[in-house]
């Protein structure tokens, strides 16, 4: 893993931190955003800005080619369900 920037926060009694503004800037946060912490290996964790609406996930996920239907869905539901069991 390279690093390219690093930049530092002081924790307080109270278990807070105040994000350095580069990194505020970089995640493209604003005053009442979220993030989330996700751990990686080795103790290591990512900050991931947790603010996005569903509007800004539109494109993510490619349409299917074919059309399913809830019946066709449930089924897939079942048989998934059958085989964790």
């Amino acid at each position: 893993m390279e690093i390219f920037n690093m930049a530092t926060a002081t924790l307080t009694s109270k278990g807070q931190i105040t994000i350095p503004v580069q990194v505020r800037t970089a995640l493209g946060l604003e005053t009442g955003d979220r993030v989330e912490f996700v751990e990686m290996e080795d103790g290591k964790f990512s900050i991931i800005s947790a603010s996005k609406t569903v509007h800004d996930l539109k494109g993510l996920i490619r349409k299917s080619a074919k059309a399913v239907s809830i019946e066709d869905m449930n089924l897939a539901i079942a048989a998934q369900g059958a085989k964790a069991g």
